[in-house]
């Protein structure tokens, strides 16, 4: 089918309703994030086997290290931990590992950690999965604003942490919600918005797909009439 041939070149998601899935069933927030990681699992094969190039996940935003000590610091655990058993993953399906965002508020051993995974994936080429953890799209276009002044420059955008990548062409948020909570806010411009009630634990690969097969019957136009 025709549709199934039209591929965004790079799927962004907003994960959420973690802790709503683990409310409902009667456990904390936390148990949510576990179960979560599963998705993240789930889509990266997804995107393997669909041949999307580009995966990009919202991890964790500027504004979440408001959220309870104990919660963030098994968030962070939860990442090391993550990152350390995916590495055979990523190696064997050639998965190359990126993390982009505000680094300096991260701990050194969680640093340390993504330093390894991603240089260990670095020449991996058949997909990128990028992490946005300590982000925020408002601290993104500061701190380019900045760099920017400095460098004397006019353009905004070689300054920006997603730099060298390209913007959205989808972007899916699980859970219902219906706003960009402040996250790619330059790049995703012209990105195709795809929001589902389903909460982010429940997030697997066949709704990975289907949300794919929406994106297939878009018209993107950029502005411009066709």
């Amino acid at each position: 089918m025709e549709e199934t041939r039209r591929l965004p070149v790079h799927v962004s998601i907003i994960m959420d309703g973690n802790g709503r899935w683990a409310k409902e069933r009667g456990k904390e927030r936390v148990y949510g994030h576990f179960e979560g990681v599963e998705s993240v699992r789930a889509c990266t094969e997804a995107a393997v086997e669909t041949g999307v190039k580009y995966l990009s996940l919202f991890a964790f935003s500027e504004e979440n290290w408001g959220r309870p000590d104990q919660e963030v610091n098994t968030l962070m655990e939860l990442m090391f931990k993550s990152m350390q058993n995916e590495l055979p993953t990523f190696l064997k399906n050639d998965i190359r590992f990126v993390v982009l965002g505000n680094r300096a508020r991260l701990s050194d051993k969680l640093n340390a950690g993504i330093d390894d995974l991603m240089a260990r994936t670095a020449s991996c080429s058949r997909l990128t999965l990028i992490v946005f953890l300590s982000y925020s799209g408002k601290w993104d276009i500061l701190q380019a604003a900045r760099k920017m002044a400095e460098a004397g420059a006019d353009d905004l955008e070689p300054f920006l942490v997603t730099a060298g990548f390209p913007d959205p062409d989808f972007i899916i948020r699980t859970s219902g919600e219906q706003r960009l909570s402040n996250f790619l806010l330059w790049q995703g411009a012209y990105s195709e918005f795809y929001f589902t009630d389903i909460l982010w634990p429940d997030f697997r690969k066949d709704a990975f797909r289907e949300a794919l097969a929406e994106y297939a019957r878009r018209d993107r136009r950029y502005g411009k009439v066709k």
